[in-house]
């Protein structure tokens, strides 16, 4: 097997530093022995110390920073170990460790990995290359770490050579979910997707629109800048500015950036919310600027550092405004606080860590709290070795419980066990005390499998190699002077939403809803978004909802239209109103008024009945048809006014149908009676042989008034069968509803119309013709003012019936069949009532025969004096007339001079009598 050979390298800087490197074991900074070594990798140092001098050489420098809350991760993975390894739980394997410090540099993280990758018991730490490593036993078996995301991703790729587990205790980012680019990576806590969800979902649940955010410049501030944008949009939440902050201290152009974003929080005065994506040593430069600067905002912290208790001390802290962060959810770490009051009795020789804490306690334990945790961060490993001489020891049991942050340090003791539960499934049918009794990748393969019991609750891991929590939603809150950081809610990751533990923690959660932080102001109800010119949709105008249209919430982007037509609503109006139905009601004025000329009409109708009854024998009932002609049209008079019943009220499918149909066939029937009479007239009266034959041929009385009314039924009947009228609502009128009915077709409704116009116009053709009737004798005349009235009004019905639209449409055929039947009926009836009652010494038979024998006598001499004058104009004579009455002889007649006696052309008394009888009885 062809192979090839690394030894990582370790240079010494200077012989007489406790921290310096002078060969491959100095690099270690915690170890214990075991049957099988885990490793860790933290930062404990937040900076990595660069050289001054020139040319740089590939040295591995000291660090400087000291990170209580990550030594404090350290010392929990130490606890985690020693607690098993006291335990029955590996049935007597123990467990060694070999942890790392990663200064928050990939760089020495990568050197720690290649000595996990390097041949167990090897004496030169040499890392081999191999086609297959699946037997190959390396330094470790699986690692815990790293701290941050950044670090995790390239420590990941190197041990995915050779498929050794990684499980991290804080590293979030959504990226190493994936499981392609990260085969052998897991965690004990959810990944950032969950987070960057939870908080657009905190925000868009405040009413907040309009944020900040600022981020660290490298791969995990990246990731979770891009997640939490996905996550905003999703909820509509904008993001007016992003910031990036160097991802390491020592980057010279650092504070110049947090002078720059400091500069645009003061700038953009309308956002008051920001969220930070930060490591906790970028978040106190930028928090003691922003002090500096009195700015105050809401603050949403990520979990990197939510419940950072050396942020939480700066002083001044609270002039920042509020901060409301999102940290792992805890379990029961008692034992680890435990752990911690007896640190000073284990010896710290194997743990640089502890022994670097030891002496930063002494060089600092006379500082003030802030200024002692300051103390410690700010010192090097160098300077620390100087003024660490002729100091005394001194221990500080409250210091490191004071800076526990839970959710690390339960993580990070899951993880432990999450490995020792893989462990354990590998050694029950093996000898664990042999180092190759398995590797790494068999150890992978149990660990996704693993269930881990804490605190009752059975914890594994996902698909992804997560391990789904929940979230703890913490306010930073003052109490008795000093900031303590609370838990306000849990964020439940399968929900979706916050739970509250009670109402004083919901109202604390709803007071973050009175700050503002929206581009533009809330639209109220009855108001919607209008975008602007801005990119972002969160910049918007108020306009109010349109007619027709309303908006019941804050803030919608579009206005709901009112669901059908039978609702409307108002210019800015929150809610849709029912429309008012309206149609002619039987208790409008209006309406009334016709009712009440219909009523009268009616009796009009009846008082003609009962006078005509009592006068049934008297010449002009008789000259009126008789009774039963007369209770005809009566009758029909009576329908058309009862007709107009069915125009008032609510129209209904009956209403429609019927009311259209019993005024065409009624007042069809009517006319076709006049019709008769009219012929019946002109054929008593008339003179002209050719006239009396033609009418005596079409006057056949009951088939005529028959065949007309039949016909005016079939067009009726066909109506209502193929287009029958409807009960229609009207929504032209805003705000209304006009019900109404629909002719069905305005064909048919005009065929209807036309034809009794047309009958009508016959009828009045007729009554023409025989106007000249005796004087007291007039009805033709009578019947003519009647059809021309009907005209008149039908004529004017027409435009006005097309030009008007709401209830009182149809007041307006309510009005004019009103018209065209009192016209009617009082041209027909009323001067025969009036002869009836105030002219009786003319109701005679004698006063008929006296008043007929004048007309007869006087029509029969005119036409004699027609003929004569004829037959002097052809002659050129004046012609003379001798008088019967005065002849004796019977000499009498036409004589035209220089021509004899026209003899018999003017007829004698007796014959103007036999034409009367003859008119009268025809009559």
């Amino acid at each position: 097997m062809v192979f090839v050979s690394f030894l990582i390298p370790c240079f010494v800087i200077s012989t007489d530093i406790v921290f310096s490197c002078q060969n491959t074991h100095d690099f270690v900074d915690a170890s214990s022995p075991g049957d099988i070594v885990i490793g860790g990798l933290f930062a404990v140092h937040s900076v990595m110390l660069h050289p001054e001098e020139y040319p740089i050489k590939p040295v591995i420098q000291n660090c400087a920073g000291f990170e209580i809350q990550i030594f404090l991760q350290t010392l929990a993975m130490i606890h985690a170990i020693e607690t098993i390894n006291n335990s029955t739980l590996l049935s007597g394997v123990t467990l060694g460790y070999e942890i790392y410090d990663t200064c928050a540099e990939v760089t020495k993280a990568m050197a720690s990995a290649l000595r996990f990758l390097s041949k167990f018991n090897s004496s030169e730490d040499v890392v081999e290359f191999k086609c297959n490593y699946s037997d190959n036993v390396p330094r470790i078996k699986a690692v815990i770490g790293a701290s941050y995301s950044e670090v995790s991703m390239a420590v990941s790729r190197l041990l995915a050579l050779q498929l050794i587990p990684q499980v991290s205790p804080a590293s979030s980012a959504e990226i190493l979910s994936d499981k392609i680019r990260f085969p052998s990576f897991f965690r004990t806590i959810p990944s950032d997707f969950h987070q960057t969800r939870a908080m657009a979902h905190l925000i868009c649940e405040s009413g907040w629109n309009w944020i900040g955010v600022i981020a660290t410049d490298d791969d995990n501030g990246r990731f979770a800048l891009e997640s939490f944008g996905v996550q905003a949009m999703a909820n509509n939440v904008c993001i007016a500015f992003k910031e990036m902050l160097p991802a390491y201290l020592s980057d010279n152009t650092f504070h110049t950036k947090v002078d720059h974003v400091i500069e645009k929080i003061v700038k953009e005065n309308r956002v008051n919310v920001i969220v930070v994506f930060m490591r906790q040593f970028h978040v106190l430069s930028l928090f003691r600027k922003a002090i500096e600067r009195n700015v105050n905002k809401i603050w949403i912290a990520s979990n990197n550092w939510s419940t950072a208790v050396k942020i939480s001390t700066i002083p001044n802290i609270r002039q920042l405004g509020t901060i409301v962060g999102f940290g792992f959810k805890s379990g029961d770490i008692s034992t680890f606080q435990d752990f911690l009051r007896n640190l000073h009795e284990k010896p710290a020789g194997n743990n640089k860590f502890l022994h670097e804490y030891i002496m930063l306690l002494s060089v600092c334990a006379h500082l003030e709290y802030h200024d002692f945790q300051t103390c410690i961060s700010n010192q090097s490993q160098d300077d620390l070795l100087q003024n660490v001489e002729n100091k005394r020891q001194i221990w500080r049991d409250d210091f490191l419980n004071a800076n526990i942050e839970p959710g690390f340090i339960h993580s990070t003791i899951l993880a432990v066990y999450a490995i020792v539960h893989a462990i354990k499934g590998q050694c029950k049918d093996r000898n664990c005390k042999d180092p190759s009794a398995f590797a790494p990748w068999e150890l992978l393969e149990e660990l996704k499998k693993v269930t881990v019991t804490d605190d009752d609750k059975e914890n594994k891991f996902d698909s992804n190699g997560d391990m789904i929590t929940s979230y703890d939603v913490l306010l930073w809150k003052e109490v008795d002077g000093h900031m303590e950081i609370t838990t306000m809610a849990e964020y439940d990751l399968e929900k979706g939403d916050f739970i509250f533990e009670d109402e004083e923690k919901k109202k604390e959660f709803l007071d973050l809803k009175k700050v503002q932080s929206t581009c533009s102001q809330h639209c109220k109800p009855g108001q919607m978004k209008k975008v602007t010119e801005s990119p972002h949709t969160c910049c918007y105008e108020c306009v109010y909802c349109p007619e027709n249209h309303y908006s019941n919430q804050t803030d919608m982007d579009y206005c709901y239209r009112c669901n059908n037509k039978t609702y409307w609503a108002p210019i800015n109006s929150t809610t849709c109103y029912r429309k008012t139905i309206h149609f002619l009601a039987w208790t409008d004025w209006f309406a009334i008024f016709l009712l009440l000329l219909s009523a009268f009409g009616v009796a009009l109708v009846l008082l003609i009945s009962v006078i005509f009854t009592k006068n049934l024998n008297t010449p002009v009932v008789k000259a009126s048809g008789g009774l039963t002609v007369c209770y005809i049209i009566l009758f029909s008079h009576f329908l058309i006014f009862l007709s107009t019943v069915f125009f008032i009220g609510e129209p209904t499918e009956i209403k429609c149908k019927t009311r259209q149909a019993l005024f065409g066939i009624s007042f069809t029937l009517c006319i076709s009676c006049i019709l008769i009479k009219s012929l019946k007239i002109l054929l008593a009266f008339s003179f002209d042989p050719k006239l009396q034959n033609f009418l005596k041929c079409i006057y056949k009385p009951v088939p005529t008034v028959v065949t007309c009314t039949g016909i005016q039924v079939i067009i009726c009947t066909f109506w209502l069968i193929f287009r029958t009228p409807f009960v229609n609502q009207n929504f032209s009128i805003p705000r209304t509803i006009i019900l109404e009915c629909n002719e069905g077709s305005i064909v048919a409704f005009g065929i209807m119309l036309g034809y009794i116009a047309a009958l009508a116009f016959i009828c009045f053709i007729f009554a023409f013709k025989g106007r000249k009737l005796p004087e007291n004798y007039n009805e033709a005349k009578f019947i003519t003012f009647g059809m021309l009235i009907y005209f008149i009004a039908w004529i004017i019905f027409i435009p006005v019936y097309a030009n008007t639209f709401g209830k009182y449409l149809p007041a307006v055929e309510i009005i004019v069949v009103l018209i065209s039947n009192y016209g009617i009926l009082s041209c027909t009836f009323l001067p025969k009532c009036y002869i009836i009652i105030y002219k009786q010494e003319t109701n005679t038979k004698s006063a008929f025969l006296k008043m007929i024998y004048t007309y007869s006598s006087k029509s029969a001499s005119s036409v004699a004096v027609s003929q004569v004058s004829l037959d002097s104009k052809s002659s050129g004579s004046r012609a003379t007339v001798s008088d019967c009455s005065k002849s004796e002889n019977g000499n009498c007649g036409f004589q035209v001079p220089g021509q004899r006696l026209i003899k018999g052309k003017v007829p004698p008394k007796d014959t103007a009598r036999t034409m009367a009888r003859k008119r009268l009885s025809s009559i």
